[in-house]
């Protein structure tokens, strides 16, 4: 899932556990279906939040939860 998107290595397990909790939580929420396939939207944002130099996994999940809320709110008042 993480190496065929070109991520570093060392990389892949901060991106496992931060996309673990955000999933989790928005799984928990309702946000998302509780179901084993990667949610690619919330996958996507936690990617580009490591790229944009977030590196602890606690923050990470937690701004990639805020805005995946934030993109479905807009979605559903649009």
């Amino acid at each position: 899932m993480l190496v065929e998107r070109g991520l570093q290595a060392m990389n892949v397990e901060l991106v496992s556990d931060a996309y673990a909790i955000a999933a989790n939580y928005l799984r928990r929420s309702g946000a998302i279906p509780d179901t084993l396939v990667t949610n690619e939207r919330l996958l996507e944002i936690i990617v580009k939040l490591l790229q944009h130099g977030e590196l602890n996994k606690i923050r990470l999940a937690n701004k990639a939860i805020g805005r995946f809320e934030a993109q479905c709110g807009a979605r559903a008042v649009a």
